[in-house]
């Protein structure tokens, strides 16, 4: 009977121990993912809920067009993909034989703009000095006849010779007359101005300037310094104005176009620090940058063929809007990047003084070159000489005997 009893005990206390390690497994589990989610609690109320990330990122940048100004048939091509060049190397030359005998005609005909203006002006000096002789001759007649006067009284001399002094002097008269409006004429063709402010020098001027400038735009300019790209210029081809041949890539100046979700862009303000990173260099490589501006609108609004939701079938899709990053000019000297690469995108969201959109135009110009500012000094300088040389040989000429 006592060894039943003790038999039995045993496996009573045996059949309650599996309970118990259920319920202590239990409470340890429910610890755990309690601990877990206070974990992602704290992690993401302090660390997610205050950066924005994507991966739908891209690297962008100014692909700069080059096209000639004026038509004509390559005979150089001096750059290549893949290669550096700078802003206002020559990258490709055009045929510059019509140019040339184009600027001969204008120079031809500056130089004989400014000997007829210099014929003008030596009329005018011609108009004044005869003038001056018709003077003169009206005072000689008047003192003659004023001499005559008292002779006439006292019958020293005819009456007829009287008359044809007085005669004279109206004849002196009407000379000097006509050699004052002559002078006037000439003076009015010259319209009082010197030889280079003559309209007629001004408009053979501008013709010389604009055929200067289409002979130096025969050698096509990078407008930037950057990276040759998509060059299709061919030796011997014909080209016309406007027609792109290769495009300059500066690599300097990139920034990120990142496709947010409507979802993520409640707390992004422009200003924001952004990270980044790309699959080139990889997680070990960051960039740094900061949150430029919000797009205007969704990438399928600028389609070209936007999407129509009027119809009975609609689904509501999450739509992404491009934001615009910056990323840091030292970071990118030592780490290249390309246009199109993918990048990963994150945003430091804390800092929300910031504006949604630009409240102020820019006082900066988006992209400015100063390649092509010599175009107009190179003309007015040669302009400029070939009327100095033209009018001192006018005015010597003039002046011989």
């Amino acid at each position: 009977m006592s060894d039943a009893q003790t038999t039995t005990a045993p496996t009573a206390r045996g059949a309650d121990t599996p309970p118990s390690r259920r319920r202590a497994m239990l409470l340890i589990l429910a610890s755990a993912f309690m601990l877990a989610g206070l974990i992602w609690l704290v992690l993401w109320y302090f660390v997610f809920s205050l950066r924005v990330t994507t991966d739908d990122a891209y690297v962008h940048g100014n692909q700069v067009n080059v096209a000639a100004a004026v038509p004509g048939t390559i005979v150089a091509v001096l750059a290549d993909d893949t290669q550096l060049v700078r802003a206002g190397q020559p990258l490709f030359k055009l045929d510059p034989t019509d140019a040339e005998l184009n600027l001969a005609s204008a120079r031809h005909a500056l130089q004989q703009a400014v000997r007829g203006v210099a014929a003008q002006f030596a009329q005018v000096a011609q108009a004044q000095a005869e003038i001056a002789a018709r003077q003169a001759q009206l005072a000689q007649a008047e003192d003659t006849l004023r001499r005559s006067a008292p002779l006439l009284k006292q019958r020293a001399v005819a009456a007829e010779q009287v008359t044809r002094l007085r005669n004279a002097v109206i004849a002196a008269r009407a000379a000097l007359h006509a050699a004052v409006q002559q002078e006037r004429a000439a003076r009015a063709a010259v319209q009082g101005a010197d030889i280079a402010r003559n309209p007629g020098v001004l408009r053979a001027r501008d013709a010389f300037r604009a055929a200067w400038i289409n002979l130096q735009r025969h050698v096509v300019l990078a407008p930037v310094t950057g990276y040759v790209a998509q060059r299709t210029a061919q030796l011997g081809q014909r080209i016309q104005p406007g027609q792109p041949l290769m495009q300059v890539i500066p690599l300097s100046h990139l920034w990120v176009d990142a496709n947010f979700k409507e979802t993520q862009l409640a707390d992004m303000r422009i200003g924001q620090p952004v990270t980044l990173t790309s699959d080139l260099y990889g997680s070990g490589v960051v960039f740094h940058g900061a949150v430029v501006g919000l797009g205007a609108g969704t990438g399928s609004v600028f389609a070209l063929l936007p999407p129509q939701n009027a119809s009975g079938n609609w689904i509501k899709v999450v739509q992404r809007l491009p934001v615009r990053i910056s990323i840091d000019a030292s970071d990118l000297a030592k780490h290249p990047l390309r246009l199109g690469l993918s990048m990963d995108v994150d945003v430091d969201i804390r800092d929300r003084k910031g504006q949604v959109l630009a409240q102020q135009p820019s006082s900066q110009p988006a992209a400015i070159t100063t390649v092509y500012a010599h175009e107009l000094t190179g003309a007015d300088a040669a302009a400029t000489g070939i009327i100095q040389a033209a009018a001192a040989a006018a005015t010597g000429n003039t002046r011989e005997p």
